[in-house]
């Protein structure tokens, strides 16, 4: 009784790890699904972008789906183990097993796709300025997104401020304004002129996105890591369990 008491209670720490990841990777893939502001949302404004891009925006609801996953797992197995349920135990033990089988392959996947977006961004270049300097000033949409995306990543233009000469915002203002974004905050001046923005030296989004991708996939990997750790563990304890009920039948 001592020994079904702990295995139950480790079975409760293990799902409840899993669902708390399940809930946190399942806000995060709302957050990015609803984040109209981001850069993702320029590039699908590109009329040449590469079919590639497709796996970009596809990312929130993959997130979404696993996160949902978890949470269902995390359920399943603490009832499993209230109930005694060998049936929903054995089911837990299936869903964990496949779901740490995508997972080593997802983190493999992960790995690739950091190469994959450095090369996709870098070749979505041309088509990028091209974009800015026809629409920027000109078309509202184009421009509050990106408008919005310099602003919260701190950046200018998609390699640097010369993206916007010859834009509808750059030309309508004699040539010499560039977006306040592209002058840092110790210029004094109230508009952002050529002179200022080449001083100011602001990177570009691509490099900043190129390097909020970096700085994700390590976190990813590591929460990933975290949650295969349990599953194992919940998948051993699910097993004894189950081994364990079997007995008393």
């Amino acid at each position: 009784m001592c020994c079904s008491g702990f295995l139950k209670m480790m079975m409760f720490i293990f799902n409840g790890g899993i669902f708390v990841a399940g809930a946190t990777i399942l806000g995060l893939g709302v957050w990015v699904k609803v984040d109209s502001g981001s850069l993702l949302g320029i590039l699908e404004n590109v009329a040449d972008a590469q079919s590639g891009l497709s796996m970009l925006s596809s990312v929130s609801y993959l997130l979404i789906a696993v996160g949902a996953v978890l949470l269902v797992i995390g359920f399943l197995g603490c009832c499993g183990a209230v109930r005694e349920s060998r049936c929903m135990l054995l089911t837990f033990f299936s869903i964990v097993l496949i779901i740490f089988i995508i997972e080593v392959a997802g983190a493999v996947v992960l790995l690739v796709f950091r190469g994959f977006a450095e090369d996709l961004l870098q070749s979505l270049e041309e088509e990028v300025g091209t974009n800015i300097e026809q629409n920027y000033g000109k078309d509202d949409s184009v421009t509050s997104i990106w408008d919005a995306t310099m602003e919260e990543l701190k950046c200018c233009g998609y390699k640097n401020y010369t993206d916007f000469d010859g834009s509808p915002f750059n030309t309508a203002q004699g040539g010499n304004v560039y977006p306040a974004t592209c002058c840092n905050s110790t210029s004094s001046m109230d508009t952002c002129s050529e002179r200022d923005a080449q001083i100011s030296a602001v990177d570009g989004c691509f490099h900043r996105l190129l390097q909020l991708i970096e700085d994700n996939a390590v976190i990813i990997a590591a929460v990933a890591l975290g949650i295969v750790a349990l599953e194992i563990a919940a998948m051993v304890v699910s097993m004894v369990l189950y081994k364990d009920i079997g007995n008393k039948a």
